[in-house]
């Protein structure tokens, strides 16, 4: 561009400005979300540190730096997303209308999860030993489930009994439909989420509250 004065030159204001040093927290978070977002995007077997450190913004030495291996930094960015591992939770007034919106929220969630079995299904068990199992257990780690809160507040308004319910029993409507999400990729009706709800989760979940000498009889 030419100015009075007959100089070329850019306009002040399109001038680069210094780069924004993310650190800390900070640039953690926003690689792990990177970490995420390629996930869902290439699955596994395509994710690069290559791929998530150019979608972050910053370089592979970071990321090296923080997570030695793929396996590793999907775990973190699978902790980080814990609102598909471990869902909200819902206070609807009943027990079968919180679980009802829990397994709601985690049918809309099908495209991430379509991200996290390719992640299952690799070759990351050979990569660094990471079963299903573990994997769950490392990116759930230290984070409340929403179930118990729910058994809580219906056994505090008189709907289950204050019986113990075992974690399996607890869990099983939300196994189920997470089960179904990876199997089939795809939302799941609603009319199956009632059925695993009225059919499977309440019927389970009543016996062990009410039943004769258990724990809080």
């Amino acid at each position: 561009m030419t100015f009075p004065g007959g100089r070329n030159q850019q306009p002040p204001d399109t001038a680069p400005g210094p780069a924004t040093r993310r650190r800390g927290a900070e640039l953690e978070a926003a690689i792990l979300e990177a970490a995420w977002e390629e996930l869902a995007e290439v699955g596994y077997a395509a994710l690069t540190m290559e791929g998530v450190a150019a979608r972050a913004k910053t370089s592979r030495a970071v990321l090296y730096r923080r997570w030695p291996t793929r396996p590793d930094l999907v775990v973190a960015a699978l902790k980080h997303r814990t609102d598909f591992t471990t869902p909200g939770s819902f206070d609807t007034g009943s027990l079968r209308g919180d679980m009802l919106a829990l397994l709601r929220q985690m049918s809309t969630r099908v495209g991430e999860i379509a991200g996290v079995l390719s992640f299952l299904i690799s070759a990351s068990f050979d990569e660094a030993g990471i079963t299903p199992a573990l994997l769950r257990e490392r990116a759930t780690a230290g984070e409340p489930s929403a179930v118990p809160e729910m058994l809580r507040r219906a056994a505090a308004r008189g709907e289950i009994g204050p019986g113990v319910v075992s974690p399996r029993i607890a869990n099983v409507a939300v196994d189920l439909v997470r089960h179904d999400l990876i199997m089939k990729q795809a939302p799941i009706p609603d009319s199956d989420l009632a059925e695993i709800v009225d059919g499977i989760f309440l019927p389970l979940v009543r016996a062990a509250a009410d039943a004769p000498g258990a724990p809080g009889q």
